[in-house]
């Protein structure tokens, strides 16, 4: 894909970003876009919509509609719009403690509605931004600085909870696989319902530097290690996946009524109730 296509949806006025150097957030981020460029999307006809955090920094930098909302709260913003506009593609990126913590109401709430809507969750595995706290999918043992003799609570598996709540198509993929990501999120947003990618990213500032990956290049070794694609996954114990990420594509189911094809039939039935 030419350079000059994937340069035209940045704003390159707000370069230099504000990510730490290493950081996986940008690989997500040009992944969105070279599927954005693939797709053949018009930018005025995108959403991209983030909460607060490192990761929802991310529209800032891209050259199309984008809405900077609240914490946790990304998905309630994108959720109008895409009601208010059936026709716009709508991408919400969030991180892990966007996504499941104080936005894990409207998470779930989404996957059941599966409303047009592609969800990429950019996991670290900490509140890199705001200090370094555990977050709902710190590692059981990891060490974070609210957790300075290691995590205790059991994780969140986002994949697991997007399916159990309802959304009907999930995927996961890492850092270490840029082309997957590109794949998979490509799918995501032309999918016809709700969407979820997560992609195990880093912040070896926070986490690294605490649970020995402190280099970008040691995340990278380890998601590289430790992936392992579904269809090989499904066939392995779950003691030969303890500590595995199973990535690819984990569920998805077409035909689903989309939900603001859903709202649009109340819409009708109650247009007929009043003529």
């Amino acid at each position: 894909m030419p350079r000059d296509d994937v340069m035209k949806w940045l704003r390159s006025q707000f370069m230099p970003h504000i990510w730490c150097p290493g950081c996986g957030h940008g690989i997500i981020m040009h992944a969105m876009l070279r599927a954005l460029c693939a797709l053949g999307k018009d930018p005025d006809e995108i959403v991209i919509s983030s909460g607060i955090g490192c990761s929802s920094r991310l529209p800032g930098y891209v050259n199309t509609c984008t809405l900077h909302t609240a914490h946790g709260r990304s998905l309630a913003f994108a959720t109008g719009v895409k009601l208010s506009n059936p026709a716009l593609t709508v991408v919400d990126v969030m991180g892990d403690g966007d996504c499941s913590a104080i936005g894990g109401n409207h998470f779930i709430h989404a996957c059941r509605r599966n409303i047009g809507i592609c969800a990429i969750v950019m996991n670290n595995n900490i509140y890199g931004m705001t200090g370094g706290q555990a977050s709902p999918t710190t590692p059981e043992n990891a060490f974070a600085s609210t957790a300075p003799y290691g995590a205790i609570d059991p994780p969140f598996d986002i994949c697991q909870l997007a399916i159990g709540a309802g959304a009907t198509f999930v995927a996961r993929a890492t850092i270490a696989q840029p082309q997957m990501c590109e794949t998979l999120i490509k799918k995501g947003i032309e999918h016809d319902g709700f969407s979820v990618i997560e992609i195990m990213t880093h912040c070896h500032t926070q986490f690294g530097r605490k649970n020995k990956r402190s280099r970008p290049l040691d995340n990278f070794n380890f998601f590289k290690d430790a992936s392992v694609m579904k269809a090989k996954a499904d066939a392995m114990t779950s003691e030969e996946l303890t500590g595995k990420i199973v990535i690819g594509e984990l569920h998805r189911i077409d035909g689903a009524l989309e939900y603001t094809n859903r709202y649009a039939k109340v819409i009708e039935r109650a247009k007929g109730a009043t003529s």
